[in-house]
């Protein structure tokens, strides 16, 4: 009789304002026969954080490191993983190779596990996005689809140049990327493809920050840049017509680089589940976008090498025109 899979939530940066979500999503898993368990940071409030700095470090490297838990999902977002970022043993994570999601400020946890170990984790839907009071299926449907660790592409509708690459999948939430810039937990990829989102930012905020990532080299050394929803962007009295449109097109003119915009994901309803550090190819003909993988390495062996992908991979469709850009409940944090 084959084992059930286990998960365990983990809340490493801010406190949960509804409970009943870790009662909802462990509803959820375990219609699907996994067993759940919630840490402790799940429940703890310490000031807008789950728990203190020493708390959320070491729960977070306990269920990351324990190979009892298949899964390890981040509860939610908000801020303060960057606090414990060097309280993580990224090496002794990546040897237990679990299945580690989340998003959002998660992205701080993504690059540094990336940059110092050269792990492979997950950019998807948190917790209280599973445990919502009417969670998208179509966002369940592919993370599960996507955590089974086999070949997968997934199609979208995108406006941007046709163009094929190949190249180390990173990326996250545009703010807490750029925080990490100079840091020892910024990953350096060249060739890659690099995909961005953000919520709540003037449209000039969001040009400042990519600017300061052109000016450092870091996006004309990528094959292609990918951005998801940055819905809802506040407004300023001296916009005068400047938004993100703008933004793209002035990105557009300043670099030689493919850049796409429609790829679903950010804090929408409906979000890819995206691995962070795979390899991945990406391809855009005609407002017609296909991203997929060949297979994800905590789910390979050790020594196993990448093959083509087989004539079986998971393929989805984001369902409609473009992706539902409802933006989901946020605080102003990441």
């Amino acid at each position: 009789m084959a084992r059930s899979r286990a998960v365990g939530f983990v809340a490493p940066s801010g406190f949960l304002p509804d409970p009943e979500a870790i009662d909802r999503a462990a509803t959820l898993f375990a219609a699907r026969g996994w067993r759940v368990q919630a840490g402790d940071t799940c429940f703890e409030r310490h000031q807008r954080f789950a728990g203190t700095d020493e708390l959320r470090a070491a729960e977070l490297q306990r269920f990351c490191s324990d190979r009892s838990l298949d899964l390890v999902l981040c509860a939610r977002g908000g801020y303060g993983l960057t606090r414990i970022l060097d309280r993580l043993d990224f090496d002794a994570i990546r040897r237990a190779r679990r299945t580690i999601c989340g998003y959002s400020d998660f992205t701080a946890f993504n690059l540094a596990y990336l940059a110092r170990a050269g792990g492979v984790s997950l950019h998807g839907p948190s917790m209280t996005d599973l445990g919502a009071e009417s969670p998208d299926d179509w966002t369940i449907d592919n993370f599960f689809a996507v955590i089974e660790g086999g070949a997968y592409e997934t199609r979208f509708d995108a406006d941007g140049p046709d163009c094929e690459a190949r190249g180390t999948l990173w990326g996250g939430n545009l703010a807490v990327a750029c925080a990490l810039l100079g840091t020892p937990y910024f990953p350096k990829p060249r060739g890659g493809i690099l995909f961005f989102e953000d919520v709540n930012e003037p449209a000039y905020k969001i040009e400042r920050m990519l600017l300061q990532l052109a000016q450092a080299g870091v996006l004309q050394r990528q094959r292609a840049l990918l951005f998801g929803s940055f819905d809802p962007i506040t407004p300023m009295p001296n916009d005068n017509g400047f938004s993100f449109d703008e933004v793209i097109r002035g990105l557009r003119a300043r670099l030689a680089v493919p850049v796409v915009t429609g790829l679903p994901f950010g804090h929408v309803r409906r979000k890819l589940t995206l691995p962070v550090g795979e390899r991945v190819r990406l391809r855009v003909h005609q407002g017609r976008a296909v991203l997929g993988w060949d297979g994800l390495y905590f789910a390979r062996g050790a020594t196993s090498k990448r093959t083509a992908p087989p004539s079986d991979a998971r393929v989805t469709t984001v369902p409609g025109a473009s992706v539902d850009t409802q933006a989901t409940v946020s605080d102003g944090d990441h």
